[in-house]
């Protein structure tokens, strides 16, 4: 008894040759099904090329597009000549022209040999497997398929829709219930023939005709009549990505296809020379009889689906992009966002870098430039200062600069002048951490010299961009970590919120803050609060601010002593 081959070959027809002529070697007969799309001189000098030798023989071609009954049209021709024209043949295995034998044909034989009656070919009812892609599951074995969904997509889905709306589902033939799996099976002779000679074969083929992807379901659903001994698994290695494509193998994937003990694997690259060297070649000489197993791959290729459609955190590529919600994290790594700290202290940001030990930038999205760490022109990554360039895409400018200092922790301020696009990214990335004193953007108003009417103006604004801002970070999608404190709360006591912002940046070693940042001058701050209100302008994120707010740290004027008689 031996193991016939049935090949289904569309292209790279020398490549097929060489399989099939790798076949015949260990005694193996072929049955060759040629795409009727080839063209004739290619089809003749293909046969030609084997007329050698004599257990090979060509079926009747069809035409067999991606989905379509031609597929098992042609595969049920092969099988008929292959059962008819090789009787010592006991199991029969479908492959493709792109299909590579891994291990000796010989441990194929006797690994067969060992389960005459084992009948190989994944076959699961829809409501038991996960990997339908497409959106059609049930539907495809109770709806019509006239149109192709490759070459005719619209009609094929608004034919669809049609379906769906009118409520039309095609009656199953008695006795079976639609499975689905590989299309590579490998049956027994009784099996196999069993599904060609059934007299209700006429019944099934007219069915499944009209089902999406015959050759995924009908001889997965008729070798369960017949087959008194199924496993559900393919003995042909064949994996695929998150949109139902086959993966193709390479040469760099030599050892990979090695450690699966697979027979046979699909889709192999045609000029992977190294595969073909290398499994076809004298030297597998392999007697161990390992059971196959595609699962000692599949982690790699769970990591490899993983990383294409999630890829890395904060690295925005193609695939993704035009997609919102579809990226791996909004930025590559946690950074720092200070809004009101510059205003409010001196010098804040040489403090912070001493403090912290981070990179310190200034307003990065400031009206003018980017204000860069030290002054610089360029940045990380090429990032210019320029304002245009910055807010021709804000959020591309953020993750980029995330993304070329990872390992650095970045730190910036931003206010209610800057580009007021960004801020819904920093709400709602959980690297963010935000730290907010509201109206803090008065302090430098209040330090200038200008018209007071120009100043209110300008304060109203600023007020409604921060209460804006505000409503954004306090939003319930909002995922960053957030601290806000209004101005008046905050310097009453700031060591304490500046500590606890020191140790989540967590740079440095923990330890109590020793050097604190400058505070402005605030003299006179209250009442140019108070005059604001009088103008009919009504400053209220500022907190509760006093007009005139004692000095702090003053100290307390000590009382005189007095004598007292008794």
């Amino acid at each position: 008894m031996t193991v016939g081959i049935i090949m289904l070959v569309h292209t790279a027809l020398g490549r097929a040759a060489q399989v099939a002529r790798h076949w015949m070697k260990a005694d193996c007969p072929v049955v060759i099904h040629i795409d009727s799309a080839v063209p004739r001189a290619a089809v003749d000098a293909f046969k030609d090329s084997l007329s050698d030798q004599e257990l090979v023989r060509f079926s009747r071609r069809h035409r067999c597009e991606w989905g379509s009954w031609g597929l098992v049209a042609a595969s049920q021709d092969a099988a008929e000549l292959m059962l008819e024209t090789f009787p010592d043949v006991r199991h029969v295995c479908l492959s493709s022209g792109s299909c590579l034998p891994l291990r000796p044909v010989q441990e194929l034989i006797a690994y067969l040999d060992e389960r005459p009656r084992v009948d190989f070919i994944e076959s699961a009812t829809t409501s038991d497997v996960p990997w339908t892609v497409g959106g059609l599951d049930e539907e495809r074995f109770t709806m019509r398929f006239p149109f192709s969904w490759r070459k005719n997509r619209y009609f094929f889905d608004r034919f669809v829709e049609l379906q769906r709306k009118v409520g039309y589902r095609r009656r199953i033939p008695d006795g079976i219930e639609p499975h689905m799996g590989s299309q590579w099976w490998c049956l027994t002779r009784q099996t196999l023939s069993a599904i060609l000679q059934d007299p209700k074969r006429h019944v099934y083929d007219r069915y499944f005709r009209s089902v999406w992807i015959p050759d995924e379901s009908y001889f997965q659903t008729l070798a369960r009549l017949y087959s008194t001994n199924v496993e559900s698994r393919s003995l042909t290695l064949s994996k695929f990505d998150f949109q139902g494509k086959p993966h193709i193998f390479y040469d760099d994937h030599l050892q990979l296809l090695r450690r699966s003990d697979c027979f046979m694997a699909r889709k192999i690259w045609p000029h992977a020379g190294k595969l073909y060297d290398a499994f076809l070649g004298d030297g597998q000489n392999r007697t161990d009889m390992a059971e196959p197993n595609p699962g000692k791959i599949d982690r790699i290729f769970a990591r490899a689906v993983d990383r294409r459609t999630r890829g890395r955190a904060g690295l925005y590529m193609q695939s993704r992009y035009p997609n919102p919600g579809w990226e791996n994290g909004v930025t590559a790594g946690r950074y720092s966002v200070f809004q009101g700290f510059a205003e409010l202290f001196r010098d804040f940001e040489p403090w912070l870098a001493r403090a912290t030990g981070a990179q310190v930038h200034g307003h990065l999205f400031a009206p003018e430039r980017a204000e860069f760490a030290n002054g610089q022109a360029v940045c990380a990554g090429a990032l210019s200062d320029s304002a245009l360039l910055r807010d021709a895409n804000p959020r591309a400018f953020l993750t980029n600069l995330i993304w070329n200092t990872r390992g650095e922790r970045q730190c910036f301020q931003y206010g209610p002048h800057d580009t007021p696009d960004v801020i819904w990214d920093f709400a709602k990335d959980p690297n963010a951490q935000i730290s907010v004193i509201s109206g803090a953007w008065a302090v430098p108003l209040f330090q200038t010299n200008r018209n007071f009417a120009d100043l209110r103006a300008e304060a109203a604004d600023l007020q409604k961009i921060e209460a804006s801002m505000l409503d954004a970070l306090r939003s319930p999608y909002a995922k960053a970590r957030i601290r806000i404190w209004s101005m008046a709360e905050f310097i009453e006591a700031p060591m304490e919120p500046l500590q606890v912002i020191i140790d989540e940046i967590g740079q440095k070693t923990q330890r109590r803050l020793t050097e604190a940042p400058v505070m402005n001058d605030l003299a006179g701050f209250g009442q140019f609060l108070q005059n604001l209100k009088n103008q009919g302008m009504h400053p209220y994120l500022m907190g509760d601010f006093p007009v005139d707010p004692a000095p702090r740290n003053a100290q307390r004027r000590s009382k005189k002593p007095y004598l007292v008689k008794k």
